[in-house]
């Protein structure tokens, strides 16, 4: 007979302290669903808002909009199917918080409220949907926002591979920011807030069973503060963007091809760790194309540009930015990169994905 998980901590009952792993009872509307949501997710997530518990949550901005003026809201929705469900430094519940997060915060938006959608595969074990969960709700608290709504769902098992997580998220744009994929314009300056394809091979690492002398971990990690600190500085700040799957390379090319611009950037300028870079040149990959989820793109006007990249440096989350390109009027829809021998090479889109289920 199985171990039961340790629930010492949990709220559980006896009848969920019964189950130490998912069922299809779990999803079905009933006593047993009724029990993970009032044991589990409602005390993981407890705030005003999700204590509604109706099927739609009321929002009241009033409040908001009176220390933000604003009339804008960014609204995003994002779904984790990353395996495994844990990896160096993470896991798919803060990597679902953070993802969310940064995508509001890539439009100069303040998150305030997500939603968290489960599909549980029958057979995960409570032990371990635990731990994200507790993980998710460390994560909220660690990146200022709350859980309003919910929703869990059960599949049979080997068709869902563990837990998949789907979150919305809703933040308030304050006014005089105006950040778009579209607005690069030639002159402007790239910048980065640190080293790339961390996230990726920490995923690969763990995934094909490699090791390498100094671990790798994710860079997961809520980026809306680091923002904040930036648009203190100036709101003159053109784009944003994560670089999340297809790497450095292809956030590029869609801000060039958006915009209508060139990008150009220094090979050399771009922070890499050295034991990703590493990692890369074994397997034959260019880390420019590795996925990150902690790392995002600047596009702004030069005069700004070091100033801006003063405080980013003082940050937790950038303080191995740099500036690494720029916009120019030639090639529009193009980037190139000049390589550590003094050539230049095309950066275009990757072709494929090189690691799936990477987020």
């Amino acid at each position: 007979m199985a171990e039961k998980p340790n629930l010492i901590g949990w709220t559980c009952p006896r009848p969920l302290q019964n189950y130490p792993t998912i069922v299809l009872g779990h999803g079905s509307g009933g006593k047993m669903m009724a029990d993970l949501i009032q044991h589990l997710f409602s005390p993981a997530f407890e705030n005003d808002l999700l204590g509604q518990m109706n099927d739609s949550t009321t929002l009241d901005l009033t409040e908001t909009f009176q220390s933000i003026p604003s009339n804008r809201l960014a609204f995003t929705t994002d779904s984790f199917v990353v395996s495994p469900l844990f990896f160096p430094g993470g896991n798919i519940g803060e990597l679902a918080i953070f993802g969310t997060i940064n995508d509001l915060a890539m439009s100069g938006a303040k998150p305030l409220f997500l939603s968290a959608g489960f599909i549980l595969e029958e057979g995960l074990p409570m032990e371990m949907l635990g731990k994200i969960v507790n993980s998710m709700a460390v994560a909220c608290k660690f990146g200022g926002v709350k859980i309003a709504a919910g929703d869990t769902k059960v599949v049979n098992r080997g068709h869902g591979d563990g837990l998949y997580i789907n979150t919305s998220g809703i933040g308030v744009i304050p006014d005089g920011i105006n950040i778009s994929a579209k607005y690069a314009r030639p002159g402007d300056v790239v910048l980065i807030n640190g080293s790339v394809g961390d996230h990726g091979m920490a995923i690969m690492s763990v995934r094909s069973g490699l090791e390498f002398e100094t671990a790798i971990k994710s860079d997961t990690a809520p980026l809306n503060g680091l923002v904040d600190s930036m648009l203190e500085v100036t709101h003159e700040i053109h784009c944003l963007r994560d670089a999340t799957r297809g790497g450095l390379a292809a956030v590029l090319n869609e801000l060039a091809t958006a915009s209508n611009v060139g990008i150009e950037f220094d090979e050399k300028a771009v922070p890499i760790l050295p034991e990703v870079n590493a990692a890369c040149e074994m397997l034959g990959l260019d880390p420019f194309y590795i996925a990150n989820e902690g790392k995002f793109v600047v596009v702004m006007p030069e005069a700004k540009a070091e100033e801006v990249l003063f405080v980013m440096r003082k940050h937790p989350y950038g303080k191995d930015a740099a500036i690494i390109g720029k916009v120019v009027e030639n090639h529009p829809g193009l980037v190139t990169a000049r390589t550590s021998i003094g050539g230049m090479r095309v950066v275009d889109l990757p072709a494929g994905e090189l690691l799936p289920r990477i987020c």
